[in-house]
């Protein structure tokens, strides 16, 4: 299993002190709706404390938590790839403070700074195959215990 990437320390320093000067400081208190499935996504954050859900709508009622994330995680990837909408809900479980980063600037500045546009793109993709490990993880889980059930 690959271990958890957390974005800026895996920036090299000038990397990192190149985006961070794009960061905003923001926070969320809890039970705050940070976007939704479906929105535009035009921006990213990283976690400096509290905990975010990651949600799934599986009815108009209904939604399944897919992730909880942390201090130092990654929220948001989808503003790097076409459609640029979000894949999933996010949703503030405790009060949240987090560095938020724009979109368009940060492509920018990785078009300027080509050694940051790769390292950037290595490590959400990293943070996206330890995420996709753990999910199967579940799902496997919750399989085998459906499955052992029947039996």
């Amino acid at each position: 299993m690959t271990k958890a990437t957390k974005l800026l320390t895996a920036l090299p320093p000038p990397q990192r002190q190149r985006l961070m000067t794009l960061a905003k400081e923001v926070s969320f208190p809890e039970d705050t709706r940070i976007f939704e499935a479906g929105g535009r996504a035009d921006r990213f954050w990283v976690i400096r404390s509290g905990a975010v859900s990651l949600d799934q709508r599986v009815s108009s009622l209904q939604r399944v938590t897919v992730a909880s994330l942390g201090a130092g995680d990654l929220l948001g990837w989808s503003w790097l790839f076409p459609p640029h909408e979000w894949d999933f809900g996010a949703e503030a479980f405790s009060p949240v403070r987090a560095y938020e980063f724009d979109a368009a600037r940060v492509l920018g500045l990785c078009e300027e700074d080509p050694r940051l546009g790769i390292v950037l793109v290595r490590s959400v993709a990293e943070i996206l195959a330890h995420r996709l490990e753990i999910t199967r993880g579940k799902l496997m889980e919750q399989y085998a215990t459906r499955r052992h059930g029947r039996l």
